[in-house]
């Protein structure tokens, strides 16, 4: 992500965000000086281990680096941006909170207009909850699905899934048979969605012949023509 990308930024400087920052802190009791080796920012309170503030106009890969490097000095390591208007910036905030959580990072943004300090995350160890749904859906689909008919890295365009398998069954017998009832093709094909799958007709393969009685489109009978490794042949 480059600073530029959100507009107005390039007003601004790095050590704008110094201020804001040391007033946010200095007004949880630590004493904060600036640019103390290798960090941006370090404040002290009492006996507790050092807070490290890294200042950055924008998110980048490489802040992410210099805050990780500084996790070798202490844990309470946090990195500040400029925040800016619209939604695109603040879907890269909730993103990167994410990132930053992950990482045990703490994650800060400065309206330079107004001083405002926001904390997102605070540091600390990462425990992520599983979600049992998107793990059981990932692991129906991975079942049901036949072969390993994709590449693994290419975009969701053309993708073929487990349904779209089960939806080329279909055609492939109706190319075969002709037009047919769906309770013949669900048996056929082992497929026991098929009249459904048939009805909402998600891919324009199918067509209603009659009550109950589906047949193949013409791009129905192109999908089975070209079919090549979609069922995991």
């Amino acid at each position: 992500m480059q600073i530029g990308q959100f507009g107005k930024m390039n007003r601004h400087r790095e050590t704008d965000l110094y201020p804001p920052v040391k007033s946010f802190l200095e007004d949880q009791g630590y004493v904060v000086k600036s640019e103390v080796g290798a960090a941006d920012v370090v404040a002290l309170r009492g006996g507790e281990p050092p807070v490290i503030v890294e200042l950055k106009l924008g998110f980048s890969l490489a802040l992410f680096h210099q805050c990780i490097a500084r996790l070798k000095v202490t844990d309470d390591v946090y990195f500040a941006v400029a925040r800016q208007p619209g939604k695109r910036f603040a879907r890269a905030v909730k993103d990167n909170t994410a990132l930053a959580r992950r990482l045990g990072l703490g994650l800060i943004t400065v309206r330079l207009e107004d001083g405002l300090v926001e904390v997102h995350c605070d540091p600390g160890p990462y425990a992520p909850r599983k979600q049992v749904k998107r793990q059981t859906a990932l692991l129906r689909e991975f079942a049901r699905r036949q072969g390993d008919p994709n590449d693994g890295g290419q975009t969701r365009t053309g993708l073929v899934t487990a349904y779209r398998q089960d939806a080329l069954k279909l055609a492939v017998y109706l190319f075969e048979v002709g037009a047919s009832k769906g309770a013949d093709v669900a048996r056929e094909t082992d497929v026991g969605q098929a009249t459904r799958m048939m009805r909402d007709n998600h891919y324009g393969w199918f067509e209603k012949v009659e009550k109950g009685v589906y047949g193949l489109t013409p791009a129905g009978a192109e999908a089975v023509t070209t079919s090549g490794r979609v069922l995991g042949a």
